[in-house]
């Protein structure tokens, strides 16, 4: 957590390394920290691509994420 309420995450994906961000892991992350009490239902996940909103609706168990857009790569594919 960080001093503003904002929960700090990197992630590691196998066989990639570190990424920018990971959306399912910033939902998981939000709601876990909600269940233990360590975050409300709504909350800010800062990644190093950038801040992620998630909020959790518990009573119909759905998660909705909000965050911005970046492109980071330009590339095409040799057939």
């Amino acid at each position: 957590m960080t001093t503003d309420g904002k929960i700090r995450t990197r992630v590691w994906e196998r066989g990639s390394g570190i990424t920018q961000a990971c959306g399912t892991g910033a939902c998981a992350t939000a709601v876990a920290a909600a269940v233990n009490g360590k975050a409300g239902r709504k909350t800010d996940i800062v990644m190093d691509g950038g801040t992620l909103t998630i909020a959790w609706d518990e009573q119909s168990g759905h998660v909705f994420l909000t965050g911005n857009t970046v492109k980071v790569f330009d590339g095409f594919i040799i057939a």
